[in-house]
């Protein structure tokens, strides 16, 4: 089990987070503010989800089960300059023009953090309240790549070689862990440090964890996260390490390979990881994490209880519970932790409600430490944008609840390859009702059903629907979304 985040920190991370921590509680005591965490693993939908987020808050979008704007207490949204100078702004208005404009495609994924400052004017219901209230909003996105790295800081160079080698060996891994083992087995720990044989072997290193991000393995605890995500840090000695066999090692010797591989390992975690940490994660109020369920579902049963492991990594990252008037000032802790199953709209409704369950029954663990600590948690299947809607299709005496969207240009299934304008029809088939049978080879391998006269629409994308002028994005659930993250705050 992965450590607690408390376990990670030196007093002096206690002690910028505390002073990071009471100058936020000084200027929130007179604008009330709430930093809200986005998150999630690749492909996820998270600048999706903050797209329609602002969109639906900004321009009025129909939200039944978010009450402040159902009940018309919203007076109104808008984007304001964020608090952190030192942070790239989330670009609402370039995403929002992808998706909206005449492209309709789908904006880039998250690569870096980035934040967004929106404030909300909003009449109270509270017996007392007279006039308006504002609520800052400060949305954090950043890559949950990142936060599997937290646990790292935890571990030694010995260990966290032992544990990667260990898993690349078991199952769909060691199929795309033969270049790299390759190398991994005439690596010599005690050999003198070599510059050129450490790029090689953290180039094969980083090449297997990008194929385990392919949609046939659809793996999830893929650390350290920044060989996936580079950024400005590509091809720096910090990210330029990869595990060694060290089961015959003897003691580390200065100017070996070992010994240049341990240093540059301590560098990420003291460098990278650990700001990340301190700047940034430690000071979150709420947290959404997105979830590709599917995409680990369509994988079979080792994707899904690799996701499974990755979401109880996640939950333990988090430093959950109800905060008091101590805690709020020095010490904030996430009260509120949502994980959202996204792209439900590539399932009929039927299924939404399995979706959430299999989700639930994945996070199972986690949730009921966080739940334990006084911290709610909840789980929701959503669609950010709905790219589909519902129709029913007669094959033969049967009437098929299929799903109708425009796949995106060059979208390929068999030999057939779409042209970005024309609809298709699927039927996405069913989950089971029982969760259970995900985890336990109760006969289910992957979204199977999907199968049409042997034509697999499963990883089919589509593109965003079409807008007229002034319309806002359809979505799933995204009203209760919001409920659960802030509609405590507009109460």
């Amino acid at each position: 089990m992965p450590p607690q985040a408390s376990s990670w920190m030196s007093v002096f991370d206690e002690a910028l987070i505390a002073a990071k921590s009471l100058a936020g509680f000084a200027a929130s005591s007179f604008n009330p503010t709430v930093r809200l965490g986005v998150t999630g693993l690749s492909r996820a939908g998270k600048t999706v989800f903050i797209t329609a987020l602002v969109q639906a808050l900004v321009e009025g979008g129909r939200l039944p089960v978010f009450r402040a704007q159902a009940e018309g207490r919203i007076a109104g949204s808008s984007l304001s300059p964020q608090p952190d100078d030192t942070v790239p702004r989330f670009d609402y208005e370039a995403h929002l023009a992808d998706l909206a404009g005449p492209a309709r495609r789908w904006p880039d994924s998250t690569r870096q953090i980035s934040e967004l400052r929106l404030v909300i004017d909003f009449q109270s219901n509270r017996r007392f309240a007279a006039g308006m209230s504002r609520l800052t909003l400060d949305i954090v996105d950043y890559p949950g790549e990142w936060l599997l790295d937290l646990p790292l800081l935890n571990m030694s160079y010995a260990e966290w070689s032992a544990q990667t080698i260990a898993a690349s060996r078991e199952g769909s891994r060691l199929a795309i862990a033969g270049p790299w083992h390759e190398i991994l087995v005439r690596l010599d720990p005690a050999a003198a440090e070599n510059e050129t044989l450490a790029r090689e072997a953290a180039a094969l290193f980083t090449a297997y964890l990008k194929a385990g991000r392919d949609e046939r393995f659809a793996l999830s605890t893929l650390p350290p996260g920044r060989f996936l995500l580079p950024g400005d840090l590509d091809g720096s000695p910090a990210l330029t390490f990869a595990p060694l066999d060290l089961s015959r090692a003897g003691e580390v010797k200065a100017g070996s390979l070992h010994a240049m591989m341990e240093r540059r390992f301590e560098a990420y975690k003291h460098k990278i990881v650990r700001p990340f940490f301190t700047h940034h994660f430690a000071r979150l109020d709420r947290q959404i994490v997105l979830v590709d369920a599917l995409s680990a579902l369509n994988a079979g049963p080792q994707a899904v209880h690799d996701l499974e492991t990755a979401l109880t990594s996640v939950l333990s990252a988090f430093r959950v519970g109800a905060n008091n008037w101590w805690s709020a000032i020095f010490r904030p802790r996430i009260q509120k932790i949502l994980f959202a199953a996204t792209k439900a709209d590539h399932l009929h409704h039927t299924s939404h409600d399995r979706l959430e369950a299999i989700l639930r029954k994945m996070a199972d663990g986690a949730i009921g430490r966080a739940a334990f600590s006084g911290a709610s948690v909840d789980v929701v299947a959503l669609a950010s944008i709905r790219a589909t809607r519902e129709a029913s299709v007669k094959q033969g005496r049967e009437n098929l609840p299929c799903i109708i969207g425009t796949p995106m240009a060059g979208e390929r299934s068999a030999d057939e390859v779409f042209d970005g304008e024309a609809e298709i029809a699927v039927f996405p088939g069913e989950l089971p009702e029982d969760p259970n049978a995900v985890f336990s080879g109760g006969g289910f391998n992957g979204l199977e059903n999907l199968r049409e006269g042997g034509v697999d629409y499963r990883f089919i994308r589509f593109r965003p629907p079409r807008l007229e002028d002034g319309q806002i994005f359809p979505h799933i659930r995204l009203d209760r979304a919001l409920e659960f993250l802030i509609g405590d705050k507009l109460a």
